[in-house]
């Protein structure tokens, strides 16, 4: 393990506190949870995006147009 400094808002640490009571775990259990998440969710969207990257694409004008079009705006 390595230790870092962080600051939260007044708020977010009383949260935390409060959840880690609760939870009956660390307030570092829980951020490192939280940051391993975050990283899993940010993976998956780079997985996704690279899957999509050869969609095409349209600009809103079109797009709001194609909607006008179609009766839906």
């Amino acid at each position: 393990m390595k230790r870092a400094t962080v600051y939260f808002d007044e708020d977010l640490h009383k949260a935390l506190k409060l959840k880690s009571l609760e939870s009956d775990s660390s307030i570092s259990e829980i951020v490192n949870n939280a940051v391993r998440d975050s990283l899993d969710e940010d993976l998956g969207d780079l997985l996704e995006i690279k899957k999509r990257k050869n969609e095409g694409t349209i600009s809103y004008e079109a797009f709001l147009k194609k909607l006008k079009s179609r009766g839906q705006i």
